[in-house]
Formats: C-alpha cells, sequence, structure tokens
C-alpha cells in the first residue's frame, strides 16, 4: 500500500487505522469529505471516510500459481465471470480456503477494485491472480502441468464430492446462465454438479464454488496426500 487517504474528522475507529498504517510505514494523508467523495466516485458510502491507494498487482501467469503453491496446487478457474461481486466473493473464499490462486480471462474480466475489492474484504490483496488470453488453453497447461480440471456445472451425473480432491486440482466454474462454454467443458478431466434438494435450480456461482473449495479442504484434511 502506498498512501492512505482519510477523514479529516478524529473518531476512534479513524485514529486507529491511522495508528496501524502508520506502524506498517503507509503513508497517511488527511483530507476533506469532498476529496474522499471524488475518489470514491462521489458516494460517500463507498469510503466510510477511508480511502487506500495500492501498487498495482504483480503480473502473474498460470506456471507462476502452480511453482508458487503452499503444498498440493489448489485452484479456481474463472470461465466468463465478469460480475465484480461475484468475482470479489470467489477471491475471499479462495483466500478463506487457503486456495493457490484464481486464473482468469483478461478481457471482459472486471477491475478488482471497486465493488470487487469491497466483495473480497480484503482478499483481492493476498490471493494471486493470473491472467490469461484464452481460459480453455490455460486448462490445457494446468493438464500439461499435472494439475487436473473439475468442471462445476448443473447437468453432470458426477457429484462434486464423489471427485478426488486431494490431487493437484483446478476447479472451474462458469458464469451463472450461462455456465461453461463448450471449448471449456471439453477440456475438463470431469465435470461434476451440486445436488439441488429445493425448488431452485442453482447456485450463486460464489457459492457453488465455496462449496466445492470446501471440500477439496475436507478431503485433504481426512486423507492428507502422501
Amino acid at each position: 500500500m502506498r498512501l492512505l487517504r482519510i477523514a479529516a474528522r478524529a473518531d476512534d475507529r479513524i485514529r486507529e487505522i491511522e495508528r496501524v498504517a502508520a506502524s506498517q510505514g503507509v503513508v497517511v494523508r488527511r483530507v476533506d469529505a469532498d476529496e474522499l467523495d471524488r475518489a470514491a466516485g462521489g458516494s460517500r458510502h463507498r469510503h466510510q471516510g477511508v480511502i487506500a491507494e495500492a501498487a498495482e498487482a504483480a503480473s502473474r501467469d498460470v506456471e507462476d500459481l502452480i511453482t508458487a503453491a503452499a503444498g498440493v496446487p489448489l485452484i479456481v478457474v474463472l470461465d466468463g465471470i465478469e460480475d465484480p461481486h461475484n468475482v470479489g466473493a470467489i477471491l475471499r473464499t479462495v483466500d478463506a480456503a487457503g486456495g493457490d490462486g484464481v486464473v482468469r480471462q483478461s478481457r471482459h474480466a472486471a477491475a478488482l477494485d471497486g465493488a470487487a475489492a469491497k466483495a473480497s474484504a480484503g482478499a483481492v490483496a493476498h490471493v494471486k491472480v493470473a491472467e490469461v488470453v484464452n481460459i480453455a488453453r490455460a486448462l490445457e497447461e494446468l493438464k500439461e502441468a499435472g494439475v487436473w480440471t473439475v468442471g462445476l456445472t448443473g447437468d453432470a451425473p458426477k457429484r462434486y464430492d464423489e471427485v478426488d480432491l486431494t490431487l493437484p486440482t483446478a476447479l472451474v466454474v462458469g458464469a451463472e446462465g450461462a455456465g461453461l462454454r463448450r471449448l471449456v467443458r471439453e477440456r475438463c478431466d470431469w465435470l461434476v454438479s451440486i445436488p439441488m434438494q429445493g425448488h431452485v435450480q442453482s447456485l450463486n456461482v460464489s457459492v457453488a464454488t465455496g462449496i466445492a473449495l470446501f471440500e477439496g479442504v475436507r478431503q485433504r484434511q481426512k486423507r492428507p496426500p502422501a
């Protein structure tokens, strides 16, 4: 983080933020409400009195995520997910599950600031993101590196908990409504579904991603890889 702009008012919350920032060597500048509003796009509800300016994240590729994995890779691949709230929520879940990163297409991708950053609850600063030109090609690269690709789709006969997620795994999720694109589906090693017991036929993509991720965590805790 390069700079923290905070409201000129001096309540306890602002003072604590200022103290922590200073302890981390972050430059803190007090500004008036109008400057904060302009920086946040004109809405006071977006910044709540604090705006951070951070350095742009380092550019990464698929190989970077694999080599940087703390253990057996557990990666999420986003196929056509452009909604910033869903992207942010998925980043938050990947961080919570201890995942090794996210692969997404560079074109038509939600910016990792604003709504996505807010929905991520700060995870955007911690989760590694690889930007690729072509998702289907990225799946081939993952498979060549020994990572199994598991696509989530509502019409798959195999359940999400019937595949071995203790192996190096990339969970592939598609946009709500459209789902996985044909070429992406064809390149997945397995297609799995989450059984639906109620009246609705699908889950929000970030919820579905969380269910599959934590199934991987459960399996790995139950049967650690050799």
